[in-house]
């Protein structure tokens, strides 16, 4: 386990002299000429969360990327789908997203979590408790990291029940199901309003659990790198028992399949299966799971021709203008 400490804290040491060099070299020259030295914090917070999407990017293009030439699960046939979905990955791994939610929301999270301090509301501090309980072990960013991450694929996972339960947030999500051509890009298409509730269910709880800044960068890295391999068009299976481990392309393609993934009766009603972000044993425990071994075709039922042959955009602003027009006609 010593190894296993020492080359976290060399990566952690590692990456903290990258955020600091592109922070003094770009980003904070930057700010000075626009004359924002009152941001240089949180730009600095920001930095790191851009280093952190480069490194994915480069995971996916040097890994994830090949993986899927080598073992297809279908033709590319629709290349322009593709490179939007590429246009909501770069918007959101490089921080766009961010930039947007900190003038927009970050204010309101702010006067939140202080007016709660002010009235002793701080968090459970979760670390803390398990500390006590295992002492000499829970100590370990390991343990906290695993632990931080199982919790956080619990909630994933009742936020992506929710997506798929309730008329209005299906009206929303249905556009990250919409893909027809599903590749390692498709896992940021969703709706920019579909984020931003998800992003709040997140925050809500890692500012109530108390979960340290640079563990939560660390959780939100694996989870979307790990999610751009799930949706990779990649004929892979994890084996029986592998399957029931860990996500993989194989387990969440059926998530996405048509007349499976999203419905509960094959009949158009909501619902479906597979909705485990990292981890199938959610989908298992509370009776969700779907392991055949099966690659079918991606999408939603009512873009079939003989379904209705339901738009869902194909540009970016197409698709945002859509989900709204879905939202509004459920509401």
């Amino acid at each position: 386990m010593d190894w296993l400490n020492r080359s976290v804290d060399a990566f952690s040491a590692g990456f903290g002299w990258a955020q600091q060099w592109l922070f003094e070299s770009m980003v904070q020259p930057l700010l000075f000429a626009l004359d924002g030295a009152s941001l240089l914090e949180d730009a600095y917070v920001a930095t790191g969360w851009l280093l952190v999407g480069l490194i994915q990017i480069a995971v996916m293009l040097a890994v994830i990327g090949p993986l899927q030439r080598w073992r297809p699960v279908e033709p590319v046939a629709d290349r322009p789908a593709i490179r939007v979905d590429v246009i909501y990955t770069l918007l959101h791994r490089l921080g766009l997203f961010r930039v947007l939610l900190f003038f927009a929301i970050d204010p309101l999270w702010d006067a939140l979590f202080g007016a709660l301090s002010v009235h002793g509301i701080n968090g459970l501090q979760l670390d803390q408790w398990w500390g006590a309980w295992w002492p000499g072990v829970s100590d370990t960013a390991i343990f906290s990291f695993f632990v931080y991450l199982l919790l956080f694929d619990l909630l994933d996972y009742w936020i992506h029940r929710g997506q798929h339960q309730f008329e209005w947030w299906w009206a929303l999500h249905s556009l990250h199901h919409s893909q027809r051509q599903m590749t390692m890009w498709s896992d940021s298409r969703n709706h920019l309003l579909d984020d931003v509730i998800r992003d709040a269910l997140i925050v809500l709880a890692a500012r109530a659990i108390g979960i340290p800044p640079g563990q939560f960068v660390a959780v939100v890295a694996i989870t979307q790198l790990l999610e751009n391999l799930q949706h990779a068009n990649l004929r892979l299976s994890f084996g029986g028992l592998g399957e029931r481990l860990l996500v993989s392309p194989r387990f969440h393609r059926l998530h996405h399949s048509i007349g499976i993934g999203h419905e509960s009766d094959g009949r158009g009603t909501l619902g479906g299966h597979n909705f485990a972000v990292l981890f199938p044993l959610w989908d298992v425990l509370f009776r969700t799971s779907n392991f055949e071994r099966r690659y079918d075709p991606t999408g939603i039922r009512d873009q079939l021709e003989h379904e209705g042959a339901r738009e869902y955009g194909r540009g970016f602003w197409a698709q945002q203008w859509l989900g709204i027009l879905r939202l509004v006609r459920r509401a």
